[in-house]
């Protein structure tokens, strides 16, 4: 079971901000990749709609015989990490927790922001998850529909990105924020963007990232960590509803891979 894959699953592009970081914490891991571009963005669709697009991608991925799913969306995660969890016999990770962990550990004056999702805001469970372990702290959420798809659309080194981050994000810096949670893991690939609007005082989370670090403590908790020596069996496949083309541009510049996999796939058929 050592040599399976682990499964990372998003509504997009996204999710590929967790990969990077995996590769570099998880270099001897296989990682099988679902990205649903064809029906991104999931923030502003219905609740039980994402839940059944979050099943359809477990599903595609437990037929490749997966040793662990990585629910790399937040919004997917608010939508139906609990639910998956429940009825996976795999470790099932999302990234809400990871990044609400870090974030109270990076605070100094225990104000937090939040950028994610409409879906993510709404289900509010990062400003829950951070008071389930600090009361004191103050949670501002913010919206932010416009990220997604500057990054789907391969823009978000672009001038328009610059002037749409600005605007969006200029309702928080009144807030005396030191900490800001990217709580949507597409939006890692606007960072430098994002902290040059918020100023080098304000420290970034990157939930994908965290998250990370906990898919490798539970890995060597359960005995699952490939620590082969050998190399030569690892295998990334990336699957994608929507265009390959597309896909592999973002992903191939994001990982600095030239030789990517890239399968088109359709779901809920």
């Amino acid at each position: 079971m050592k040599k399976q894959a682990i499964g990372f699953i998003d509504s997009g592009v996204g999710g590929l901000t967790v990969v990077k970081e995996a590769m570099r914490q998880l270099p001897n891991e296989s990682i099988y990749y679902v990205g649903d571009t064809a029906r991104c963005p999931y923030g502003p669709r219905p609740e039980e709609q994402v839940r059944k697009f979050t099943w359809e991608m477990t599903h595609f991925l437990l037929d490749k015989d997966i040793k662990m799913l990585v629910i790399a969306c937040n919004t997917a995660t608010a939508a139906a990490l609990e639910d998956i969890k429940k009825k996976l016999a795999i470790p099932v990770i999302g990234v809400i927790l990871p990044g609400s962990r870090a974030s109270i550990k990076a605070t100094k004056n225990n104000r937090i922001g939040v950028i994610g999702t409409a879906g993510t805001v709404k289900s509010d469970q990062y400003k829950k998850m951070i008071h389930s372990k600090d009361t004191k702290a103050i949670v501002t959420s913010l919206a932010c529909p416009k990220f997604v798809p500057i990054v789907e659309s391969n823009e978000y080194n672009s001038a328009i990105a610059k002037k749409i981050v600005a605007e969006t994000l200029r309702p928080l810096k009144k807030d005396n924020l030191d900490t800001l949670i990217l709580g949507c893991t597409h939006y890692p690939l606007l960072r430098p963007i994002i902290q040059n609007v918020m100023g080098d005082s304000v420290t970034l989370i990157d939930s994908g990232a965290e998250t990370v670090s906990e898919v490798s403590t539970i890995l060597d908790y359960f005995d699952l960590a490939d620590d082969s020596k050998s190399r030569t069996h690892i295998e990334h496949n990336f699957y994608t509803t929507g265009s390959t083309q597309m896909f592999h541009e973002i992903a191939s510049e994001w990982l600095d891979m030239e030789k990517i996999t890239v399968e088109h796939i359709t779901l809920g058929r």
